[in-house]
């Protein structure tokens, strides 16, 4: 239950900064917006304000904006508040705002996590000395804090890290102050299968860290940046064939929601920011019926200097709309085989 509840609360909020992007800049530019939805299927809530028609329907899995002119069944309006008889990069501008918002939300969200909620940072003290390794065989424990390597001293725990993987099969002396006193041990390490490197068999202790606001704000910018070069990176592997196919659809998601749910705020906030920055680069892709074909589009049009043909550019979207519910449903199947094993 908690995973349903969790994923539909935070999906909802996606979604609805998405749209609210696309409404916000239609506005800004003058084109009428004749609705703005949260959900779809059978109205559970209406309001009129204006011109704007605001609902909340019954299947809270996406939303929409329905701006004049934009239904390709219909006659082509002559209203120039219609989308279509805007300037092209006006509508550029209108498709592009509803992934630009969800970035936006990604750094918000990350922001939110450096500064105000803190960050848990590892410290070089000793949170867990795991039974039967060379740590706890050498007398370490919980609680002592490494101050020196080799002699060396550490002030991070990258450092104490790093220092330990490159000894490779070497005894190293590890020094740490417990209580009042400081003593000195002798550790080898050894191999770890599940880590793929040879380590002594410690965990940190964590902290949490409050960044000051403008410093929080320097860092969500740059872990939104730096998850999408990641994430653009991965799909470049993705496409030629050095990387696996590996995504998760609404069950999986709702699956890993629950999980975070369990965890707590910052696990939530953290899986949100990711969701976010995902679906908003996930629209910028040139595939029928997402926000990056209609991009795509407009820039055809640009160089062909006059609109594409409705009809096919409805085809287009039809045909995308249809490949892309095969894809959710594949995606799916293989969600519910994972659960199930």
């Amino acid at each position: 239950m908690d995973s349903v509840l969790g994923f539909l609360v935070v999906f909802g909020v996606l979604v609805s900064v998405h749209e609210l992007g696309h409404y916000i800049v239609a506005k800004l530019v003058g084109v009428r917006v004749d609705e703005f939805s949260l959900g779809f299927g059978p109205a559970l809530i209406t309001r009129r304000r204006g011109e704007t028609q605001y609902a909340v329907r019954a299947i809270p899995l996406g939303g929409y904006v329905r701006m004049a002119g934009m239904e390709l069944d219909q006659a082509p309006s002559r209203d120039p508040r219609a989308y279509p008889n805007k300037p092209r990069w006006q509508r550029f501008a209108v498709i592009l705002a509803g992934p630009a918002m969800n970035l936006v939300l990604a750094a918000v969200l990350y922001i939110i996590i450096f500064g105000p909620l803190g960050m848990p940072t590892p410290t070089t003290t000793i949170g867990v000395a795991m039974a039967g390794y060379p740590a706890q065989a050498a007398g370490l424990r919980a609680g002592d804090r490494v101050v020196a390597v080799d002699h060396h001293p550490v002030h991070t725990w990258t450092q104490l890290s790093g220092a330990i993987v490159r000894h490779d099969h070497q005894a190293m002396a590890i020094t740490v102050r417990r209580g009042a006193t400081t003593r000195t041990v002798t550790v080898h390490t050894r191999y770890d299968r599940a880590a793929h490197q040879r380590i002594i068999g410690i965990e940190p202790a964590y902290r949490t860290t409050h960044q000051p606001i403008f410093t929080a704000i320097g860092s969500g910018a740059a872990a939104t940046v730096a998850f999408t070069g990641a994430w653009f990176a991965q799909l470049v592997q993705l496409v030629t064939g050095r990387l696996g196919l590996a995504v998760s659809g609404p069950v999986g998601i709702a699956v890993m929601v629950g999980q975070a749910v369990q965890a707590g705020w910052l696990s939530i906030l953290l899986l949100a920011a990711a969701l976010s920055a995902n679906l908003g680069l996930f629209n910028v892709l040139p595939i029928p019926v997402l926000d990056g074909s209609k991009l795509w589009l407009l820039v055809v049009e640009a160089i062909r200097r006059r609109p594409l043909d409705p009809v096919k550019e409805g085809m287009i979207h039809m045909v995308g709309f249809v490949f892309l519910v095969l894809f959710v449903l594949f995606v799916t199947y293989h969600d519910l085989l994972r659960l199930v094993h």
